[in-house]
């Protein structure tokens, strides 16, 4: 059975770095497009990243664009996100997903079959 587990999180001062890692374990392991998403208390799951498993084309929200990096590492089955210039807005559960559809939209997570278990990410200001 694949499982995802994230990795990565802490606490960090706002403008600092942080590189989450999301590794799917198991015998086999296929997707379409991996993304990241994040929560915050009282919050609705909203997306951070994704990235196509095969093309490696990847898309951002507006929010975290030109500051985090969505990569991965095909023969690991690992994928991570390279978070800089972290605000306190930042701060949430992040969390990895799988999405095997070619056709459906990435931005939203229900479209997603596959979850991590989450990685806080705290940010101080």
């Amino acid at each position: 059975q694949v499982q995802l587990v994230e990795s990565g999180g802490g606490l960090v001062q706002a403008g600092g770095s942080l590189r989450l890692s999301c590794a799917a374990s198991g015998r086999t392991f296929s997707a379409y497009e991996m993304g990241w998403f994040r929560q915050a208390p009282g919050k609705e799951r909203e997306f951070v990243a994704a990235i196509r498993w095969s093309l490696s084309s990847t898309d951002y929200a507006d929010s975290v664009k030109g500051r985090f990096t969505i990569s991965k590492d095909n023969a690991k089955n690992t994928v991570y996100l390279q978070m800089n210039s972290l605000k306190p807005e930042d701060t949430a559960v992040y969390y990895c997903s799988r999405k095997m559809g070619a056709y459906s939209d990435y931005r939203n997570y229900y479209n997603y079959d596959l979850w991590g278990q989450g990685t806080q990410v705290t940010v101080s200001s």
